[in-house]
């Protein structure tokens, strides 16, 4: 069976939510409806990729550019067709898209109580980059 890759769809907000939610991807400072609503507005710089298999949402992926460099968000696969390439094939759209928007690199943040996702980016290429994250809340959180 081949997956789907497809842009969002107003239509998708449940299933991709829901597939988020499955995937351990959502946690109480980022509420994924928010999310997605900001992502959408901004068309020109951030586009939300989903993967469909026989009219089922089975994977997303959340991509966005800064003007220096790509980023990646709400890479999930749902948990039934995980090792089928599909969490690849989002990956791969996603790296598309980017180059098409003129993105020499891609960024992504994976939390460290991930770990098993971590093999996953690296056998993709992805490397640790020797940096230190830091934020600074802008709004309201939890």
């Amino acid at each position: 069976m081949n997956l789907t890759i497809r842009q969002y769809e107003d239509g998708d907000r449940n299933s991709v939510v829901a597939l988020w939610r499955a995937s351990n991807l959502v946690v109480p400072w980022n509420d994924p409806e928010t999310d997605i609503a900001l992502c959408r507005s901004k068309p020109a710089t951030a586009a939300l990729l989903v993967g469909e298999l026989q009219g089922r949402v089975v994977a997303s992926v959340m991509v966005g550019q800064d003007g220096h460099r790509g980023w990646l968000y709400y890479l999930a696969t749902d948990p039934g067709c995980r090792g089928r390439g599909f969490g690849r094939a989002m990956v791969a759209a996603a790296e598309s898209w980017l180059v098409a928007q003129g993105m020499p690199k891609v960024h992504l943040l994976v939390r460290e109580t991930n770990t098993a996702v971590q093999g996953f980016y690296e056998r993709l290429g992805y490397a640790r980059s020797p940096v230190t994250m830091m934020q600074k809340w802008l709004q309201n959180s939890v």
